[in-house]
């Protein structure tokens, strides 16, 4: 018997598994599949971009509104105080006039209805140059009363402005045509309603804004 043999160590019977790799091989599958993840996260996010972007823009499209409203109320809250201001004025004066049985009732001037106004506040625009020409004339030619009589009308009395704009724009208009009373001036003149013509003989430029303003 050989003794040898019971020393030997015994040889395993199977060989060691292989071993394994720390990290699993990831599928083409699976690829395909985070590929698709990833492409819909980027879709929505250029989505959300945008839509961020349009309400960025709509965003600034009514602060502005905001402001322009804003600036539009303060004007019209100022219109307001200044016309309050105006009738309050108006009123102060009617009441010294209705309270003092000395007044020359000034603010209370009538005029003949059949005499009407081409537009708002004619009458009381020429009435006001009327006055403002012969308070110039009273203090060149020394009535000091008189001229300061009118002086106090004219300083509780605005004029509407409306004659003064139209008389300009007439102005304009002549100037612009070198005064020449031609088709596009008797055109215009037509629109506001002004002849340019006495009887057949034409008026000149001059004439024209003497007797329509």
């Amino acid at each position: 018997m050989n003794f040898e043999e019971f020393l030997r160590p015994d040889e395993p019977n199977e060989k060691p598994a292989a071993e394994e790799t720390d990290e699993e091989e990831i599928q083409p599958e699976e690829l395909d599949v985070q590929k698709a993840v990833v492409e819909a996260l980027a879709a929505e996010k250029v989505a959300r971009d945008e839509e961020i972007g349009k309400l960025r823009k709509e965003n600034e499209f009514l602060h502005k509104k905001v402001a322009e409203l804003t600036a539009k109320n303060e004007s019209m809250t100022a219109s307001i105080s200044s016309m309050k201001s105006s009738l309050d004025q108006v009123g102060d004066v009617l009441a010294r006039n209705s309270e003092s049985e000395t007044s020359s009732k000034i603010a209370l001037i009538d005029r003949n209805i059949e005499c009407e106004d081409r537009f708002p506040g004619e009458t009381r625009d020429h009435v006001l140059e009327v006055i403002r020409e012969a308070r110039d004339r009273d203090e060149a030619e020394g009535r000091c009363r008189r001229a300061q009589l009118l002086e106090s009308v004219l300083l509780a009395n605005e004029p509407n402005g409306t004659l003064a704009k139209r008389r300009a724009a007439l102005e304009k208009l002549f100037n612009e045509n070198a005064n020449v009373i031609n088709g596009t001036v008797i055109e215009e003149l037509a629109k506001l309603g002004i002849s340019h013509k006495k009887g057949e003989e034409y008026l000149l430029a001059s004439e024209i804004i003497k007797r329509s303003y």
